[in-house]
């Protein structure tokens, strides 16, 4: 499915089933802020933010299932969470590591008045790591059981073939978080994050063949 098509299903599903996504959206936001606000403290803290990654999983978990059913209900969440908990620790164990490593690059680099070209390339890795290790995970919760290299490999073979539609999906998906913080809303309570993952969830799951054959 191309990048535009997976956008506009998004937005399609998110309308009908918004109000069934808000209270997922809403706790990831809600945990996510409070690691924030602890780790402005103790900056050792920020590693509390693993305990995010069961509740993405479980997000995302309603992202396939709105996907492949055109409906979700808040027990496919519960579905999620329990189904997908250690596969969310994992992978809230890379995002923590992968932004820790992006800051500490980008501060690196903008202590220079040459380095500010190195700055915006490791924010632009940092971005597209951030949306490979998104599509990772909607392939491992839409297909579970499979060994996780395998999903990795399948996520890196989508973005291989497709680039140019990976890297439109993965500008308009930064573009609209971008504007739900501008807005001066949570992007969390403003489903960006809850679109997003459909979105990511219509480019890279196969179509499901609606007359079964």
């Amino acid at each position: 499915m191309s990048a535009g098509i997976a956008l506009r299903f998004a937005f399609r599903d998110l309308f009908h089933n918004s109000w069934r996504l808000v209270p997922v959206n809403a706790l990831l936001g809600v945990t996510l802020v409070a690691v924030g606000i602890l780790a402005v403290s103790v900056h050792a803290l920020v590693v509390l933010a693993v305990l995010a990654g069961p509740i993405a999983t479980a997000l995302l978990h309603c992202a396939v299932v709105v996907v492949r059913d055109e409906y979700v209900t808040l027990a496919d969440a519960r579905d999620g969470l329990r189904l997908h908990w250690r596969l969310g620790l994992q992978l809230g164990a890379a995002g923590v590591a992968l932004a820790t490593v992006g800051a500490v690059a980008f501060h690196f680099y903008t202590r220079f008045a040459l380095g500010w070209p190195l700055a915006f390339l490791s924010l632009y890795l940092l971005l597209g790591l951030g949306l490979y290790v998104v599509m990772v995970a909607t392939l491992a919760v839409g297909e579970p059981g499979r060994p996780l290299w395998l999903v990795a490999r399948e996520a890196a073979a989508v973005g291989a073939r497709r680039p140019g539609a990976t890297l439109q999906l993965g500008l308009v998906l930064l573009a609209v978080n971008a504007i739900g913080i501008a807005a001066g809303a949570m992007p969390f309570l403003t489903l960006t994050v809850a679109y997003s993952f459909v979105a990511v969830a219509h480019f890279v799951l196969p179509r499901q063949d609606p007359e079964g054959s």
